[in-house]
């Protein structure tokens, strides 16, 4: 199951501190992973927590903004729910040694469900139990620290009462429960509670607040928050206060929003020659430069993500050409190059089909470059299923602030037509790969491709 970046976006996690041996981590999970931590698991009751529709009644604005955001979703979301039941669940019911490990997505993806339900897997979402809160006002506002350093899987220290943290003291005393101040709630490590996912095999399978820590925007103060619950104002945050000119506000907008991810990257082509004749070789370059996001692009699901460039040139009478990206040698290119393969084959055990043959890797045309990072599972085989990665591999994702630069290396064919040739270069984005997404019959908006950029430009071909 998910977690979004936004949480596990995205954040999604399977969760479990790492040990050097898998098979001890699974069948000692609930000691390894909660000592000397606090174990939250079905700790308390679902009475003790308020529903998010009672904190509506006197901060109706952040309500509403919570609402349209993907915190609001982590467990009803349509392909959150197919992974969780679908493929983790069944997973589990397969290798009943990894049922902790499922369970653990409830930590993040319905921390109310994980903290006061008995029941797991909790009612699906049809049921519309407490689990639907999803992370809730009641998961922040309560939240008091990260049990863990680096914070990952869950690790919020979280006690239900009448007691709500926030970072702001107040203009007017709540009626409804008291308010302190809590400085971590300025922290990045707040975030990644939920933003940071280790999983049985001690794979970060998300690494989304440790990549911003490693990345030029931690060492300049500019934290998730910035970006994800920016300033505005003036906003009234409850209804017996005063508008706040720089209330932050509870968008959370992330790789589910067209608009966050557009423009995410700058993207520009340029040809080393501008006139040329039939016959002759062009080579195209393409420069990609990560100007918005603190982490890397793709971050959060990075199992289920692809980004890739295609540029396709067009001769004057209208006659499409697809250009192939030039290999660069590196190790593991062939994952970030689209071709016809087959992947996500262990899939098959959670859905009971024996023998399954898994499905296309990519469903982009072949000879595009994939802006990704690969999961393996244990017998070398890519997968989507983060619990299940017992390795990764090329990290060729872009970094904040980091240029990509890619060629493509063209020869016209003898037949082109004399006149303007125009080439564009499109960064498509997907947030899951779309063979996966068909197979398991994921509703088509969570495969359906997104432009982050594009760019063009022109060669003249003379007769």
């Amino acid at each position: 199951m998910k977690l979004m970046k936004r949480i596990r976006t995205s954040a999604k996690v399977i969760f479990m501190l790492p040990v050097v041996s898998a098979l001890i981590v699974l069948t000692a999970f609930t000691i390894s992973r909660l000592t000397p931590q606090e174990d939250l698991k079905s700790k308390y009751a679902y009475k003790d927590f308020e529903p998010a529709k009672k904190c509506r009644s006197c901060h109706p604005g952040l309500y509403e903004q919570w609402s349209q955001a993907m915190m609001s979703q982590a467990y009803t979301h349509h392909w959150d729910e197919i992974e969780y039941f679908d493929l983790a669940v069944g997973h589990s019911n397969a290798k009943p040694e990894i049922k902790n490990v499922v369970d653990g997505c409830n930590g993040c993806h319905a921390p109310l469900a994980f903290m006061g339900g008995k029941e797991f897997p909790p009612p699906r979402p049809e049921a519309k139990s407490m689990a639907n809160e999803s992370v809730s006002c009641e998961v922040c506002h309560l939240t008091q620290a990260a049990q863990t350093d680096p914070p990952f899987n869950f690790s919020y220290l979280i006690k239900p009462g009448m007691t709500k943290f926030a970072l702001r003291t107040p203009a007017v005393e709540s009626p409804a429960h008291k308010i302190v101040t809590n400085d971590f709630f300025r922290t990045t490590e707040f975030c990644g509670n939920c933003h940071n996912e280790k999983n049985p095999f001690g794979v970060w399978v998300k690494s989304t607040q440790l990549e911003w820590k490693e990345g030029p925007y931690s060492k300049e103060g500019v934290r998730c928050q910035d970006c994800h619950m920016p300033k505005g104002g003036p906003f009234l945050n409850a209804l017996m206060t005063k508008p706040y000119d720089d209330s932050r506000l509870h968008l959370f907008h992330g790789a589910h929003d067209p608009g966050k991810v557009r423009g995410t990257i700058e993207l520009r082509i340029q040809p080393d020659i501008r006139e040329a004749e039939p016959g002759e070789t062009i080579v195209f370059t393409v420069a990609l430069f990560n100007q918005k996001t603190g982490h890397k692009f793709p971050t959060g699901s990075v199992e289920d993500r692809i980004a890739w460039l295609q540029v396709e040139a067009t001769d004057a009478k209208g006659k499409v050409y697809h250009l192939n990206v030039d290999k660069k040698g590196f190790d593991g290119e062939e994952y970030t190059i689209s071709g016809d393969y087959l992947a996500y084959q262990d899939m098959g055990l959670p859905l009971g089909l024996s023998d399954f043959k898994g499905v296309q890797r990519d469903g982009i045309p072949a000879g595009n470059r994939i802006f990704r990072m690969p999961y393996f599972d244990p017998e070398g085989r890519m997968t989507i299923m983060q619990w299940n990665t017992a390795k990764q591999g090329v990290d060729y994702r872009i970094g904040p602030r980091e240029t990509k630069v890619e060629k493509l290396t063209f020869r016209l064919p003898f037949d082109v037509p004399p006149g303007e040739m125009k080439v564009r270069a499109v960064l498509n984005y997907q947030l899951l790969v779309k063979p996966v997404a068909d197979f398991l019959k994921v509703p088509a908006d969570e495969s359906e491709i997104k432009v982050v950029n594009e760019h063009s430009t022109t060669v003249q071909i003379l007769p």
